[in-house]
Formats: structure tokens, C-alpha cells, sequence
């Protein structure tokens, strides 16, 4: 049977765990937009703000310094990375709008989910106490800086 406790993280790992949650209210707005049929383009602007300003610093952060607690060969860690890469493809796209917003908004809850209930579970069971220090100074407990130029999925 599947727990619907929340999941423990380590105190030097939440802000990574609240960078996600930020990532699943992107999803949620995506498909806000869809359902009050708002025109793909503005959908694709906000996505395309959020993935620059929000998506592209996390996924170096995590590259950089949580992956590498795991063995580089881990399929975890391989598994993170190409989802990474789609993503970043995924967001590079400007045709089909409809697909594309559409496999971004599955593609990123997707790996959000495996990320939060897989691989983090895993680097916190890995990582030294060092490196959860380490982690602790270049992430920090930010202030979400919300794109309000355009907010489609309050419409």
C-alpha cells in the first residue's frame, strides 16, 4: 500500500523541494490556460519566462551539486539528466504550440515527481553532512519572484 505521508527531506534540501513546487504550478497553469482556452502564444511566453528565470538555474544547481553525490554511472542520475536535456528541447520549441506546452507541462510533473520521490530520497540517504552544508550555502530559502505581466490562468 502507497503512503500518502509527506516525505521527510533534509532540511538543506527543501529549497530544491520548493523550487519543484514552483515547477508544478507552471504544469497547473499550462493546463489552466488550456482549459480556459487562452491563446498558446501567451501560455508559451510565461513558460518560456519561468524556464529561463526559474527552470534553467535549478537544473545547473542540480547538475552541479546534487547530482555528483550520486555515482555518475547511478541510472538515477542518468535518468535526471535526460529528462533534463528533453526539457531544455522541449522549451527551445516555438511550433505546435498546443503539443508542445502539452508534453512540457507532462514531461516536467513527470520528472518532478520522479525527482522528489525517487532521486532525492536517494542523494539524502548518500550525502555526507559536508555536503548537505555545502548545498545549504549556494541554495538558500528564496523568495519565489512571480511573472505577474500577464497572469492568463487568474482569467
Amino acid at each position: 500500500m502507497i503512503s500518502n505521508k509527506p516525505l521527510k527531506r533534509a532540511l538543506e534540501l527543501q529549497p530544491l523541494s520548493h523550487d519543484h513546487h514552483h515547477g508544478l504550478q507552471l504544469c497547473w497553469k499550462i493546463r489552466t490556460g488550456f482549459s480556459k482556452q487562452i491563446e498558446v502564444e501567451r501560455i508559451k511566453k510565461y513558460a518560456d519566462w519561468f524556464f529561463t528565470n526559474h527552470l534553467v538555474p535549478h537544473f545547473e544547481l542540480e547538475e552541479e551539486y546534487i547530482f555528483i553525490i550520486l555515482d555518475p554511472k547511478n541510472e538515477l542520475v542518468k535518468q535526471a539528466l535526460t529528462d533534463h536535456r528533453r526539457l531544455k528541447r522541449l522549451f527551445s520549441q516555438n511550433t505546435d504550440l498546443v503539443k508542445t506546452l502539452g508534453r512540457i507541462e507532462e514531461e516536467l510533473e513527470k520528472h518532478i515527481r520522479f525527482e522528489e520521490r525517487v532521486l532525492f530520497p536517494e542523494v539524502q540517504n548518500e550525502a555526507s553532512k559536508e555536503q548537505l552544508v555545502e548545498i545549504a550555502k549556494i541554495h538558500t530559502h528564496e523568495l519565489f519572484v512571480e511573472n505577474n505581466e500577464d497572469p492568463f490562468w487568474t482569467s
